[in-house]
């Protein structure tokens, strides 16, 4: 059964709660699913109201509209999407496959409602798994002088096949501000979590050397400022004397794929607010 989900934020006052659940069963609805969170500190109101869309009286593009008023009242920011719509979604990577197996696998099981519009690489490393799991492979080669021109064949490919979001499954090139700003809130990246001690390359190396005893993962969205971004999702395991380099990154790589799909899915399942470069990720 299809349902509404609602996002809303909005400063923090008496009566929003009831308003938002009056209003839902003024027209019909019958909410399934309410959370709601309040920065006390900044005084703002977060709340994910989802409905069922069986019996409501209003149709779907008339739904904004009916709510303007509530909305005008509490000075309030509102988000709107539907559970049978699934996002289309652009794979971005680069040598290592891992995140982008995972995804494709999930995607193809019904783990993620999504629709997978196309990978692409500046290597052809992958071409041959996107082919297996049905998916178009655009292969754009990146380099200093050519980064501009790779940049809009890319974002030409998002605008040609409707991309709600690109996902960055270790892709590993800096995006300029001019195309992360083309695309503000629709870019998710994983990363290990050492930053910023460990910078630059062998990451794990460093680790080991320093004798680290916790490994992480951090899934954000894209800012113009690098690795910097709302944090989605992060996880962490305990390591200890006995892991090598080569078991640190195996086990680092588990932690990017699943912490970059509990990120993706709470994207395309409305369940995360942006404020203050900070997230409200509901359950």
């Amino acid at each position: 059964m299809a349902t509404a989900v609602l996002l809303l934020s909005c400063p923090d006052r008496p009566g929003i709660v009831a308003a938002v659940a009056q209003f839902v069963a003024d027209h019909g609805g019958n909410i399934v699913h309410a959370e709601q969170h309040t920065d006390r500190a900044a005084g703002v109101f977060f709340q994910r109201v989802e409905f069922d869309l069986d019996g409501f009286a209003l149709a779907r593009e008339e739904i904004l509209a009916a709510l303007d008023p509530l909305a005008r009242r509490f000075s309030m920011a509102v988000r709107l999407s539907f559970s049978d719509v699934r996002p289309r979604l652009g794979l971005f990577v680069s040598r290592q496959g891992h995140c982008l197996y995972d995804l494709l696998a999930r995607w193809k099981m019904g783990e993620l409602a999504v629709e997978v519009a196309f990978v692409v690489s500046n290597h052809l490393d992958h071409g041959e798994a996107a082919e297996r799991f049905g998916v178009a492979f655009h292969h754009v080669p990146v380099t200093p002088a050519t980064r501009s021109e790779a940049e809009e064949r890319q974002l030409a490919l998002v605008d040609r096949d409707r991309v709600d979001l690109v996902v960055l499954a270790r892709y590993m090139q800096i995006l300029s501000p001019g195309f992360v700003e083309r695309l503000p809130g629709r870019i998710i990246n994983i990363h290990h979590s050492f930053l910023p001690a460990f910078v630059g390359a062998h990451p794990y190396r460093q680790a080991a050397e320093r004798g680290v005893k916790l490994i992480g993962a951090t899934a954000h969205y894209v800012t113009s400022q690098l690795d910097e971004g709302p944090i989605i999702d992060q996880d962490v395991v305990r390591v200890s004397h006995r892991d090598d380099v080569e078991r640190l990154a195996h086990r680092g790589r588990d932690l990017e794929a699943i912490v970059l799909a509990r990120a993706v899915q709470a994207h395309v399942e409305a369940r995360v607010l942006v404020y203050a470069n900070r997230t409200v990720v509901f359950s």
